[in-house]
């Protein structure tokens, strides 16, 4: 079975930096159809440049998938652009402390916001659209994936990371529900729950706390943080016919993280 997605079109959320970004570069590698959407549209341009934008096999879409409408105009984007939508990768997503007696500490809205509700809805809207391309396919071929990325710290409680745990906590819950409603439909939905990789957010942490690194891969059975090129293939082979029987299942790619209990050490 084989681990292509050449010429599979991909929407890819939190294109702008990190491991959205890494995904959506291994994609174009990969040789599929690549729609990088973000909040933040100079960066965007900077990955791509109009010339390569109208010659190559990747677009940009910059609006906030918070709101109704801009989903609505990423999924038109790339139907205009590559007329089909293939995979979801949701990786847009936030890392904020939580002041976790505060009342008046909104970071919990935040992120369920943030990083559950915009994937759920825009998942949502692509799930649609994948069943109507699959109207005429033949029974038992495969429809679409969608991958979501979570985080071990949602099995982890951490007072400082309450909110973050509480919205990846339900992202995988979103992940197995909408696995089984969409399975009628070969539409598969899986997620990636991420030890300390090298994210966005995770290098200002490291900037920003002295002895984190040294904290990090002494919890880490592997030693070491990981490489966004790591959650990049292993988006490709959730994305991949490779794994045509795999749906509502969280895979952890941390290193061995979560085999241990250190619940002290921040988990990203």
């Amino acid at each position: 079975m084989s681990f292509s997605i050449s010429g599979k079109t991909a929407i890819i959320t939190g294109a702008a930096n990190g491991v959205g970004l890494a995904i959506a570069r291994h994609f174009v590698d990969q040789g599929a159809n690549v729609m990088m959407a973000d909040r933040d549209e100079d960066r965007l341009k900077k990955e791509v440049p109009d010339d390569e934008e109208e010659s190559g096999n990747s677009r940009i879409f910059a609006g906030d998938l918070r709101e109704k409408l801009s989903q609505s105009n990423l999924i038109n984007a790339t139907l205009d652009a590559f007329d089909r939508i293939d995979i979801l990768i949701n990786a847009s997503r936030q890392v904020l402390p939580t002041d976790t007696l505060d009342p008046d500490d909104d970071s919990v809205e935040i992120m369920l916001q943030q990083n559950l509700l915009a994937s759920l809805k825009l998942s949502q809207q692509v799930a649609k659209k994948m069943i109507e391309q699959a109207e005429d396919a033949e029974p038992g071929e495969l429809a679409g994936s969608i991958v979501n990325l979570s985080s071990i710290a949602s099995q982890r409680s951490r007072s400082g990371l309450m909110g973050f745990s509480i919205a990846t906590a339900a992202m995988d819950q979103m992940t197995r529900t909408l696995a089984l409603a969409l399975a009628p439909s070969m539409i598969r939905v899986n997620a990636i729950s991420m030890g300390s990789v090298m994210s966005a957010s995770l290098k200002q942490s490291l900037k920003d706390t002295p002895g984190l690194r040294e904290d990090i891969t002494r919890h880490t059975p592997l030693g070491r943080i990981g490489h966004s090129s790591e959650v990049a293939e292993a988006a490709q082979f959730l994305s991949s016919n490779a794994a045509g029987f795999i749906t509502g299942q969280i895979m952890a790619v941390d290193g061995g993280r979560s085999l241990l209990d250190p619940v002290e050490t921040a988990a990203h």
